[in-house]
């Protein structure tokens, strides 16, 4: 990525740094530009700045500083920075997490930032921060680090500068260095050589509402029971860089043991970062942390605006300094929130799948970027599941273990868990039940709201039907646009539509068949809306709610349906995969799942371990009150072994025989695995380009002892009009992908066709 420049007058030559490398969102990855500081802006690496390009304004990230004229200018002329945004956007400790994470990925450090850094803050539409906050810039000492006797040797100017902020507390306002004798090169050499940081300083209390300090709890903290306490204990005595595992059934109270070591760590002064794997679970932790810790708990996910998400990332760099923790709640993206001395960081329900993303790149997991975040500064790591992933629990082992287990073994209250009773599907069929729901089942859920109790039923899939097809050739109808079929959904005034759930493409219902002609269409399956419809034809009275990706849009979407049923206004919560996360609720003693053997039966490596932990976790929603559960399970395959642990509740044995099963056939995460999805436009070029990359990567693969699969298409080979390709790379485990640089990997790739590399891929 080579340097550019953009024309205008002349640089001063005496303005400190004179030329900086400003890195703007052009193109796939962005693209370096050389920019001048004529007007002695105080700017250095890590600032956010206003640059021109093309006669446009951008929000640029400064990746360099040169007080020498870089030798590529010539004899011409760089343009202006116009403005400082934000100082210290990026301060160097985070920008190594950036750095470990970019390694990891397989991608570039510029591509990496751009994930990680809040959409809206660069590029044309950003910004610029509030006046107060752009004036008010401080400047820390970093002599006094752990590790500062490595500091490189400082100026006698630096290090007077050092000696007077020691005197001072360790930090001053820029402003006041200027006034007090010391220019803005000085400070800016000493930030170069690492022996000071500027960040943006908090502004006085209440003057702009973006910086109070903690405010009163409106909650006490509720009495330990002793394992709780056992746990509390542990986590406040780790050392820094610990990592927990905190292993509690459903309704054992992990979130408690949140709070209180929340409590802890911010009464020390230090900051708290908690994650959920979906944004629905985050206003009931949002809710929890609030009246516990103080209403000024930050929130961060992608259901926030723009401009909401910068100004939570404003406000964590705002607290740098202040003397107490902040406490920040978000979903995967929040792992890079900018939280200054950082003390714990929790993930609630650790092995959700939710945490791994694998488009676009960084392909990373948020649970790898907590280890890499706490080793950096010093945080502890809280992993919380009832159902902890295979892999973490491994980590829990032997002698090399490098997780510390802590376990929660009884509900609160030692409250049973609620007993599992399967239905065979086969049974009803044989005795004349052709329904999709049970005999059993109907018959539970009429009796829900004649004892003043609520249900919660899981359907695999939404929609009303799951697909259509012809009855004369038998062909589905399929999304125009993706290799995939398109789901029934129907309007409130009966009229039914198509939908594809991966484009999101929409039609309405054909005709005529487009293969043989035919007008005998006929819909199978059954989603969420079809369940809720026939629930309410052959219940009447029951009240339905429905909870499904189609009935909670928007921003409170997740928390105005829980609300609703919370207060009652309805017997049963009908929906797909999120009725079985995080939700407590009281009422709810019945937990049913319709067609479970669509879950059995995935062609996936993963497929037994997320299934397991998908319908323990929806039976941890039964029983969590005063009134114990049950748990009906719909199922033609009694017998599975993943039900055959459903229904003795001993998860640990499984991971123990899934385990063995895996490590006897070489599997992950006994060893490694790295996925390349190649996607473009055509198909012939698509295909060719992934051969193309096989043979380049056939011998250093070879040669590192890994093997490769493929290229093959892609399970769905066509999303959106793309034609999708993939190769597999399969390794010994704790070895490094054999991957060739990043310009050599982009080079065998045709024109239009795109890469995405997937280390550690969830799916295959």
């Amino acid at each position: 990525m080579g340097d550019k420049v953009a024309a205008t007058p002349d640089p001063q030559a005496d303005a400190p740094p004179a030329w900086l490398q400003v890195w703007l969102d052009a193109g796939r990855e962005g693209q370096v530009f050389t920019y001048a500081n004529p007007s002695r802006l105080s700017a250095g690496p890590g600032d956010l700045v206003r640059v021109r390009l093309q006669g446009r304004l951008h929000a640029g990230l400064v990746v360099a500083i040169s007080q020498e004229r870089p030798p590529e200018l010539g004899e011409r002329t760089a343009q202006p920075i116009a403005a400082v945004l934000q100082p210290a956007a990026v301060d160097p400790r985070w920008r190594r997490l950036v750095e470990a994470v970019a390694n990891d990925c397989h991608t570039s450090l510029f591509r990496c930032l751009k994930g990680a850094l809040p959409p809206g803050w660069l590029g044309q539409r950003a910004q610029p921060a509030p006046l107060a906050q752009r004036q008010r810039i401080q400047v820390e000492s970093l002599a006094g680090e752990p590790g500062g006797e490595a500091l490189p040797q400082a100026t006698p100017r630096q290090r007077a500068l050092l000696d007077h902020l020691a005197s001072r507390g360790g930090r001053r306002l820029l402003s006041d260095l200027v006034a007090e004798g010391f220019s803005r090169a000085v400070v800016a050499g000493a930030e170069q050589r690492g022996l000071v940081r500027r960040s943006l300083a908090p502004a006085p209390v209440g003057s702009d509402g973006c910086d109070h300090p903690p405010q009163p709890a409106v909650e006490s903290a509720r009495p330990a029971n002793p394992d709780q306490a056992r746990a509390i204990a542990a986590i406040t005595a780790s050392p820094p860089g610990t990592v927990l595992l905190l292993w509690g059934v459903t309704g054992s109270g992990k979130t408690e043991v949140y709070l209180q070591a929340a409590e802890r760590e911010r009464a020390a002064g230090r900051s708290v970062l908690l994650l959920a794997p979906e944004i629905g679970l985050i206003p009931q932790l949002l809710d929890r942390c609030r009246a516990r810790l103080g209403p000024e708990v930050l929130e961060y996910h992608s259901g926030m605006g723009e401009a909401e998400r910068v100004r939570a990332w404003r406000r964590c760099l705002a607290t740098t300094g202040q003397g107490h923790g902040l406490v920040a709640v978000g979903t995967r993206s929040a792992i890079f929130l900018p939280l200054t001395n950082l003390g714990l960081i929790v993930l609630d329900e650790e092995h959700d799948g939710s945490y791994k993303q694998d488009a676009p790149m960084p392909c990373y997991h948020a649970r790898e970027v907590a280890r890499h975040r706490a080793r950096l500064e010093g945080a502890r790591l809280l992993l919380g599941s009832a159902t902890p992933s295979l892999e973490t629990w491994l980590r829990c082992q032997g002698p090399q273990a490098d997780t510390r287990l802590l376990e929660l073994p009884e509900r609160i209250a030692r409250r049973p868990l609620p007993p599992v009773r399967l239905v065979d599907m086969r049974l009803e069929l044989a005795e004349g039940n052709r329904r999709l729901i049970s005999r059993a089942l109907m018959d539970r859920l009429r009796q829900l709201p004649e004892r003043g109790e609520q249900g919660v039923v899981l359907v695999p899939r939404r929609g009303y039907r799951t697909f259509q097809s012809c009855r004369s050739c038998g062909e589905a109808v399929l999304c125009p646009n993706c290799d995939v079929a398109l789901t029934v959904h129907r309007r409130s005034s009966g009229r039914e539509w198509l939908r594809c759930h991966w484009c999101d493409h929409r039609q309405e219902v054909d005709q005529r068949c487009g293969h043989c002609g035919s007008t005998a269409f006929k819909a199978f399956g059954a989603g969420t809306q079809r369940v809720q419809e026939q629930l309410a034809q052959e219940l009447e009275g029951l009240r339905l709610l429905r909870f499904d990706a189609d009935t909670t849009r928007g921003r409170n979407g997740h928390r105005r349906l829980l609300e609703q049923f919370a207060a009652g206004e309805a017997d049963v919560l009908v929906g797909t995969q999120m009725l079985a996360k995080g939700m407590d609720l009281p009422r709810v003693t019945l937990a049913a799942v319709l067609a479970a053997d669509g879950l059995l039966h995935r062609p996936d490596l993963r497929s037994a371990e997320t299934c397991l932990q998908l319908l323990l976790q929806l039976a941890g929603r039964a029983g969590r009150g005063e009134r114990p559960g049950e748990v009906l399970v719909q199922t033609y395959s009694p017998e599975h072994p993943v039900i055959r642990h459903l229904v003795d509740g001993r998860y640990g044995a499984f991971l123990a025989e899934e385990a063995a099963l895996r490590q006897r056939g070489g599997l992950v995460p006994f060893s490694r695995a790295c996925l390349l999805r190649l996607a473009g436009p055509s198909a012939g070029a698509t295909a060719t380009a992934a051969a193309s990359l096989a043979s380049l990567l056939a011998e250093p693969v070879r040669a590192a002892g890994w093997a490769l699969i493929g290229p093959a298409p892609a399970p769905v080979a066509r999303v959106a009009g793309r034609s999708r390709w993939q190769i597999l790379l399969h390794g010994p485990a704790r070895t490094a992908v054999p991957l060739p640089p990043q310009p050599l990997l982009q080079g065998a790739l045709a024109k239009g066709v795109s890469m995405a590399i997937d280390p550690d891929p969830l799916e295959l």
